[in-house]
């Protein structure tokens, strides 16, 4: 039972196990491989495809650091290609209808695989697509900035609004701490801002399970509490791109998503500092402006959400305030591995961040520290503190 606590992250995949919360979880991922060099393996991992076509798609950016290296892998053992690059220019690639559309309109009907080679946008579209259209995909990731790797969900931007649908995992995973090395500062932030996210996702967890009644598994918790002390131990080694430090950067981020597949959704990864980026992000590309990376906001907003934990400690479920430490200890953790940690440094303004904390609650169905506050009719009163505390 609870065998998976025991394994290597090279050991997870295809898992099946008996949980001590009473499910039997399977991680049905085929491959996983993170370590120096580990591109060289592209070909093993997509070996059974080999007599098939596959679409590779990558962008201007992620073509550099690591698309050509896997196409000339691929065409060097004999596989047969299409490739699909999209060039944004100086602005970031927005996973909406267009570059979903793209990609589902260059894979050919004899197409049996995709690699995407990329991180967050690139992952998501193909996961997105392959899902919906029933082929398997390939992620060759490109920065540590992320943790959907290995998840089953897939965000996307459909009518200016941020969706996260439902896809599924990938047939393998290639990280090559190398190609981490390259990535660019803003990404490493985002990694780290999206894994500090995890503290409060995991007290919002629990105030759901006592204040609402949702499932939990412990084991999962534990999968992602282990990641997040290794990957906060090595943190001021980002700032150096520290080779050890990258890799326990990126395990910790597909740990996280591990532990979301294993239960089926993101309430391992994601509460209440999520809703916040996405209400940031919507608002950003409504008024025609490149949003931040998704995991600097996520990083940016959990000592806010730290902060609704400590006004309402004398109302919360008996044990739930100690699983978030204090908000000044989170942003001097983000501070020491280079991300921000305040939304001013980011662009966000005081009235979409105060009208974030009073609205951000409906971004997703799912219960966190914000509907709490509302239910107890505190939501407006520790949203104006908030705010005057941050903005003055």
């Amino acid at each position: 039972m609870n065998e998976i606590l025991n394994m290597t992250i090279n050991e997870m995949p295809r898992t099946e196990f008996d949980c001590s919360c009473g499910r039997r979880h399977n991680f049905s991922v085929h491959d996983m491989v993170i370590r120096k060099g580990a591109i060289e393996e592209l070909p093993r991992v997509a070996a059974p495809f080999k007599n098939e076509k596959i679409l590779v798609v990558f962008d201007q950016n992620t073509f550099k650091v690591a698309g050509q290296k896997a196409v000339e892998l691929l065409k060097k053992d004999g596989f047969h290609l299409k490739e699909l690059l999209f060039d944004s220019g100086d602005n970031i690639l927005i996973p909406d209808e267009s570059v979903v559309g793209r990609i589902l309109q260059e894979q050919d009907p004899d197409v049996k695989l995709m690699i995407a080679v990329g991180s967050g946008v690139i992952n998501d579209s193909v996961k997105y697509v392959t899902s919906r259209t029933g082929l398997p995909y390939i992620i060759v990731a490109t920065a540590p900035s992320m943790d959907g790797y290995v998840a089953d969900g897939a965000p996307l931007i459909s009518a200016g609004y941020k969706y996260s649908y439902d896809a599924h995992l990938t047939y393998g995973l290639i990280g090559d701490t190398d190609i981490l090395q390259t990535t660019p500062d803003d990404l490493i932030q985002a990694g780290f801002g999206d894994v500090a996210g995890k503290i409060t996702a995991i007290a919002d967890w629990d105030l759901a399970v006592k204040a609402n009644n949702d499932y939990r598994c412990d084991t999962c918790v534990e999968l992602v509490k282990r990641a997040l002390d290794k990957c906060f131990s090595k943190a001021e080694g980002l700032k150096t791109r520290d080779g050890e430090a990258l890799g326990a950067l990126l395990e910790a981020l597909t740990l996280t998503g591990v532990a979301m597949a294993l239960v089926n959704m993101s309430r391992p990864a994601s509460g209440a500092e999520h809703m916040l980026s996405h209400f940031w992000e919507m608002d950003f590309i409504a008024r025609g402006l490149n949003p931040n990376h998704h995991g600097i906001q996520v990083g940016v907003a959990t000592p806010v959400i730290a902060r609704f934990f400590e006004e309402m400690k004398d109302i919360l479920p008996e044990g739930t305030a100690r699983l978030c430490p204090p908000h000044e200890e989170i942003e001097e953790l983000l501070r020491k591995g280079g991300a921000p940690a305040d939304p001013k440094e980011i662009g966000i303004g005081r009235e979409l961040f105060h009208q974030s904390l009073l609205e951000g609650w409906k971004v997703r169905p799912r219960y966190s520290v914000l509907q709490f506050a509302k239910e107890k009719g505190r939501l407006e009163e520790i949203a104006d503190k908030i705010t005057k505390e941050i903005y003055g």
